[in-house]
């Protein structure tokens, strides 16, 4: 499992000392607008917790930590009004996985339809 970088964007965000547009927090979430967005709606959804990615969330969070990040993202999707014509929960992990920043967040994507998440690799 890869260490923490509590130097990451998003740790600062959550240390307040870098400014984020809210959608919501909770005790153990924050969610807020992408500053490059790629759809109408994007949001980021975090724990508030030093966690890597899914798999280290998923293996060391608390009960509670697991359950209030699991309502915070569906209270996005209600807040943000894509539950009905639908929208993409997207977490990426590593090096293959593209992830760019080292602390868990999953983005919301919706709002416009968003074509398919991968193209079938060449032979």
């Amino acid at each position: 499992m890869r260490s923490y970088d509590d130097q990451n964007i998003f740790a600062k965000i959550l240390r307040g000392q870098i400014p984020n547009q809210t959608v919501l927090e909770t005790d153990h979430s924050l969610a807020f607008r992408d500053i490059q967005p790629q759809a109408p709606v994007h949001v980021l959804v975090i724990p508030k917790g030093p966690y890597v990615d899914f798999a280290h969330f998923s293996a060391e969070a608390s009960e509670a930590e697991v359950i209030d990040y699991m309502r915070a993202i569906a209270e996005v999707c209600r807040l943000e009004g894509v539950e009905e014509d639908g929208f993409r929960a997207i977490s990426n992990a590593g090096q293959n996985g593209v992830q760019e920043v080292p602390h868990l967040h999953v983005h919301i994507l919706g709002g416009r339809p968003l074509g398919r998440m991968l193209q079938p690799a060449s032979a």
